[in-house]
C-alpha cells in the first residue's frame, strides 16, 4: 500500500488521484443565465445528491487561478441555473460545452442543443435533456484554495421543479437503463452504465 501526504504533492497529483479513484461520477449539465442575457452551458462532474428532504443538489466548480467560473457567478448572481442529467445522446454536446470561451460569449453555440423555458425559474433548459431539475441556490459556499486566492465554489441547489422524460417515467420511479447516464472517469475517459446487480439491505 501506497501512502502519500496530499499536502507534500503537487496540486495536479491530487488532482489525477482524487478524478482517477473516485469513479464513475455523474455529470452535471448545467445552464445559468448572465445578467447580459448570455445563455452559460457547462458540464460538471464534482457533482451529487446532497438531501431529499428538501432535494438539494451539490455542484463544485473549480476556479482557476482563484477566479470563478462564469457558472458560478452567474449562478449567484441570478441565484438559479439548471441541472440536466448527461446521458448518451447528450454527451457529445456536454463535451463541446466544456470549451472556455469570454463571459459574453454562449456555448450553446457549438451544440445542437434547443433551449426551452423553465416553469419556476428564469433560466431556461436544455430540451434534449431526459431529465432536469430546476433549481434557485441553497447556498454559495467559496472553499479550498491557499491564502491568495479560493480553489473552489460549492453550490447547492434546492430542487424547484423535475423535468423527466415520459419513457423514464414508471409508477413514479427513473428506468435507468432508459436514461443511458454518462459518467467521467480520468482524462478523457467516461462510462456508460454497465451490468446492474442487487443486494438486500440487512434488517
Amino acid at each position: 500500500m501506497i501512502s502519500l501526504n496530499p499536502e507534500t504533492i503537487s496540486e495536479r497529483d491530487n488532482y489525477k488521484f482524487l478524478v482517477g479513484s473516485i469513479i464513475p461520477r455523474p455529470i452535471a449539465l448545467v445552464t445559468t443565465l448572465s445578467n447580459e442575457g448570455v445563455v452559460n452551458v457547462a458540464p460538471f462532474s464534482y457533482f451529487n445528491i446532497v438531501s431529499s428532504n428538501p432535494p438539494l443538489l451539490s455542484v463544485s466548480i473549480q476556479r482557476k487561478a482563484g477566479i470563478q467560473k462564469d457558472t458560478a457567478r452567474n449562478a449567484i448572481e441570478k441565484g438559479e441555473f439548471v441541472i440536466h442529467i448527461t446521458d448518451e445522446n447528450i454527451v457529445a454536446g456536454a463535451n463541446e460545452a466544456a470549451v472556455e470561451l469570454p463571459p459574453e460569449k454562449s456555448e450553446l453555440e457549438r451544440t445542437n442543443f434547443t433551449l426551452i423555458e423553465s416553469e419556476q425559474i428564469t433560466v431556461p433548459g436544455i430540451k434534449e435533456a431526459k431529465v432536469r431539475f430546476e433549481c434557485k441556490l441553497e447556498q454559495a459556499i467559496p472553499l479550498g484554495g491557499n491564502d491568495l486566492e479560493l480553489g473552489c465554489d460549492l453550490l447547492i441547489g434546492r430542487v424547484v421543479c423535475y423535468h423527466i422524460d415520459e419513457s423514464l417515467y414508471h409508477e413514479g420511479r427513473i428506468d435507468a437503463l432508459g436514461l443511458n447516464p454518462v459518467a467521467r472517469l480520468a482524462g478523457t475517459n467516461y462510462s456508460k452504465l454497465g451490468e446492474q446487480f442487487s443486494m438486500e439491505r440487512p434488517k
